[in-house]
C-alpha cells in the first residue's frame, strides 16, 4: 500500500478534503462534458440538475409502482389461500360422502346377494310343485291374507318398496291372491331379489359419481394450493412473474 492510500484510510481529515474537492469539481464537470455548456455553463447546470431530479422521480415512481404490485399480489396471495382452504373442507366432504356411498354399496350388495339366495332355495322348493287345495272362499281369503303378510313384512325390512304394499291389496303389478302360498312365496322373493339388485345398482352409480367428484375437488384444491404458493413466492420478489399466472390475475380486488 502506497503513502497516499496508507493516508486516505488513516486519516479522515484528508478524505474529507477530496471529497468536498469532488463536490466542488462536479459542476465543472458536467460542463465539460458538453460543448454547449461551455458556452452556456450555466443553462448546462440547469439542465444537469433536471436530469437528476428527474432521474430520483422516476426511481420513486417505479419503487412504488413496485410496491403497489406487491400489495396486490398479497391480497391474491391470501384470497387465493383462502379460497384453497375452502377447497380443502370441499374435499373432505365430497370424501365423507364418498366414504358413505362406498359403504352403502356393500350393504345393498350383501342385502341382494342373500335375497338371491333366497329366490334360488324358494325356486328350487317349488320345482316339486305346489300341492292342490280345493279353491273355496276361504282358502282364497287365507291366500290373500298371507299375501298381503308376506309383502308387509318385506317392505317392511327394505326388500321391496312401499309402492308395493298398496300395489298388492289392489291386486296389480302382477300381484295375485289367488296363487298358492308357496308361489306367492316365489314371487314375493323374486320381487324381494329384483328390488334389492335395482338399490345395489342405484348405489354403485351413487358411488361412481362420489369418487368422480371428490377427484374434482381434489384436483381444484391442489391448483388453487400451487397458485397461492407462487403468489407468495411472487410476493417477495415482485418483478418477476411465477410460472403459469398471468399478470391480469393481479388486477385490483373489488
Amino acid at each position: 500500500m502506497n503513502i497516499l492510500a496508507e493516508m486516505l484510510l488513516n486519516e479522515p481529515a484528508p478524505m474529507a478534503i477530496w471529497a468536498t474537492l469532488m463536490l466542488l469539481t462536479l459542476p465543472a464537470l458536467v460542463v465539460l462534458a458538453n460543448p454547449d455548456g461551455v458556452r452556456n455553463p450555466r443553462l448546462a447546470l440547469t439542465e444537469a440538475a433536471i436530469f437528476v431530479r428527474r432521474t430520483g422521480e422516476r426511481r420513486e415512481q417505479r419503487r412504488a409502482v413496485r410496491a403497489a404490485e406487491a400489495v396486490r399480489v398479497v391480497r391474491y396471495a391470501q384470497e387465493v389461500r383462502v379460497a384453497a382452504t375452502q377447497a380443502g373442507e370441499a374435499v373432505d366432504r365430497w370424501q365423507a360422502r364418498w366414504r358413505e356411498s362406498a359403504d352403502r354399496v356393500d350393504a345393498t350388495l350383501a342385502a341382494w346377494r342373500e335375497a338371491d339366495a333366497r329366490w334360488a332355495r324358494s325356486r328350487a322348493a317349488a320345482a316339486f310343485g305346489a300341492p292342490w287345495t280345493p279353491q273355496s272362499p276361504s282358502e282364497y281369503a287365507a291366500r290373500e291374507r298371507y299375501l298381503h303378510e308376506q309383502v308387509r313384512a318385506a317392505a317392511a325390512r327394505g326388500d321391496l318398496p312401499l309402492t308395493a304394499v298398496a300395489d298388492a291389496l289392489a291386486g296389480r303389478a302382477g300381484w295375485d291372491a289367488r296363487l298358492h302360498p308357496v308361489e306367492q312365496e316365489l314371487a314375493v322373493r323374486r320381487a324381494c331379489a329384483a328390488h334389492l339388485e335395482r338399490l345395489y345398482l342405484a348405489a354403485a352409480d351413487a358411488e361412481r359419481a362420489a369418487w368422480h367428484d371428490t377427484q374434482l375437488a381434489r384436483r381444484s384444491r391442489d391448483s388453487l394450493r400451487r397458485e397461492a404458493a407462487a403468489a407468495e413466492s411472487w410476493a417477495v420478489r415482485p418483478a418477476v412473474a411465477p410460472d403459469g399466472m398471468s399478470r391480469s390475475a393481479l388486477a385490483p380486488v373489488a
